[in-house]
């Protein structure tokens, strides 16, 4: 029997996806939240601050692509250890 518990959180895990494709595919709100360390309020807050790489589909859905997210998490966490974040 499958195990239905993951699938709907493609990327709950922060390692790297098996395969270039997967790596690029868009993820929600929520997917992102968890890869970046935060709750989804604080990225709903950046995307309207317009401090975070994301794409609008269809007008009202946010998605986000790792490969873009990749470098916003290594600042992000550079900036916590060094005590910069507001």
């Amino acid at each position: 029997m499958k195990d239905v518990k993951n699938t709907h959180d493609r990327f709950s895990r922060a390692e790297t996806p098996p395969s270039e494709a997967a790596w690029n595919l868009p993820i929600n709100v929520r997917e992102a939240a968890r890869f970046l360390g935060v709750s989804q309020q604080t990225v709903y807050l950046w995307v309207e601050r317009k401090q975070i790489p994301h794409l609008r589909v269809m007008g009202r859905n946010i998605r986000f692509l790792r490969s873009d997210l990749e470098p916003f998490r290594a600042q992000f966490k550079h900036e916590v250890a060094n005590g910069k974040t507001a």
